[in-house]
């Protein structure tokens, strides 16, 4: 092995600007950052009910198996849902007993 301090060194200039990310690493980014966003209001919805998952997605007629990858923030939300999401967190009982209603 050799000592670090000796090795030759090369006096190439290094290029030390910051790279500038490019548009897709940008939507890359803001895909995941949504992402992660839609699925802290939908686990904040859940848990202002106090809801497991199962529960949650049986009383407000959410598919379960869409409830897990939307919190797993696998899928997004679509504008709808986002709503009716809001609904539920500012009434739920209003919002359940609109649904148990029929």
């Amino acid at each position: 092995m050799t000592d670090p301090m000796l090795e030759t060194r090369s006096f190439q200039p290094v290029d030390t600007a910051p790279q500038r990310p490019s548009a897709a690493d940008w939507l890359d980014d803001v895909d995941a950052w949504d992402a992660v966003r839609s699925s802290a209001i939908i686990q904040k919805v859940r848990w202002h009910t106090g809801l497991c998952q199962s529960d949650f997605a049986r009383i407000y007629r959410i598919d379960p198996e869409r409830l897990r990858a939307l919190e797993r923030g696998v899928i997004q939300p679509d504008s709808a849902l986002v709503a009716y999401l809001t609904v539920i967190d500012r009434a739920p009982d209003v919002v359940r007993g609109a649904l148990w209603t029929f």
